[in-house]
């Protein structure tokens, strides 16, 4: 189940079938499929790989893209390709539980969905910092 509220626009409510694991190669996927009212459809996918540069010190190059099969104006989305990110972060772990990261994440927005953030008075694509911390117990 997937739920996308927003301040101005529609909420939308999505059922969601997905798969999640390794590919050849170590590289970590995730692809999910989503019906929502209206015959609305989506299509989500993430990609991400660890580089060990030491035992404690890794680079996770990631990405991650959407795409809806129609146009959703009151949110502000387009059909095809939505949009991409593309991001690396640099995580040090100080055992497995315990593992803060520093990172840079470039996101870009296409077709409609860039139109309808242009005509709103946004930036078609943005450089997001990231900061946090991985854990688990």
């Amino acid at each position: 189940m997937r739920l996308d509220q927003y301040d101005e626009g529609n909420d939308r409510q999505w059922l969601g079938l997905g798969l999640q694991g390794l590919a050849p190669y170590w590289f970590e996927l995730d692809v999910t499929a989503y019906v929502g009212d209206n015959g609305r459809t989506a299509l989500a996918a993430e990609a991400e790989y660890e580089l060990l540069l030491t035992q404690r010190l890794i680079l996770q190059p990631r990405a991650e893209l959407n795409l809806y099969g129609k146009d959703d104006p009151e949110n502000g989305l387009g059909s095809g390709l939505s949009d991409l990110a593309l991001g690396v972060r640099l995580r040090y772990e100080f055992n497995r539980q315990f593992a803060p990261y520093v990172g840079i994440e470039w996101k870009n927005t296409y077709g409609s969905t860039a139109d309808y953030r242009r005509a709103g008075g946004d930036k078609p694509a943005d450089t997001q910092f990231v900061a946090g911390l991985k854990f688990w117990f």
